[in-house]
């Protein structure tokens, strides 16, 4: 298994049973290095997802109490263990990244930093669990990324919209 990607590349791999490994690796040395309780790091993602055709990037949600007042000790924690802060803006979340080298060419792994048991947290990981259980609509979404890249020719923030939708409705059925 290699994870990677360089910037603005879509690709998709068959399901890994590495990934999981992999996430229980980085979770562990996350626990090691900072103050976040277990219950707060989950692999999300199409990695985490069975039988799902993927980016190879692995996707943790970690949760914090307070989006807006990150402590610096978490940060230093995640340094240490290879996570960047991006300088992706999103709402109610802070992104960060490892790479493979320190030309910071290419990712391997991400942390979307959310509010724990908020809305975009909750969201993230009822669409895992709703597409591990629901074999139909997995599919659904494994056919629609492969046709991205059928049929567009596009970059990552073309391929995040073209889902956006789908991502979008799985989200409303949580409701």
């Amino acid at each position: 298994m290699k994870l990677g990607l360089k910037r603005d590349e879509v690709r998709l791999e068959e399901h890994s049973v590495e990934w999981q490994k992999e996430f229980h690796k980085v979770k562990q040395d996350i626990l090691n290095s900072t103050p976040i309780q277990e219950n707060r790091i989950e692999h999300i993602g199409s990695t985490a997802i069975k039988d799902m055709v993927a980016k190879p990037i692995l996707d943790l949600v970690v949760g914090v109490d307070n989006i807006e007042n990150v402590d610096k000790v978490i940060f230093q924690g995640l340094k240490e263990v290879g996570f960047l802060r991006l300088r992706v803006q999103r709402p109610n979340e802070i992104v960060l990244a490892k790479f493979t080298d320190e030309t910071y060419e290419e990712k391997t792994h991400f942390i979307h930093l959310v509010d724990y048991n908020k809305e975009l947290w909750n969201n993230l990981i009822f669409f895992r669990d709703y597409l591990n259980a629901n074999e139909t609509v997995r599919a659904q979404y494994s056919n629609l990324k492969k046709k991205f890249l059928e049929e567009k020719n596009g970059g990552i923030d073309e391929y995040t919209d073209y889902k956006e939708q789908f991502v979008r409705e799985i989200y409303g059925k949580r409701i």
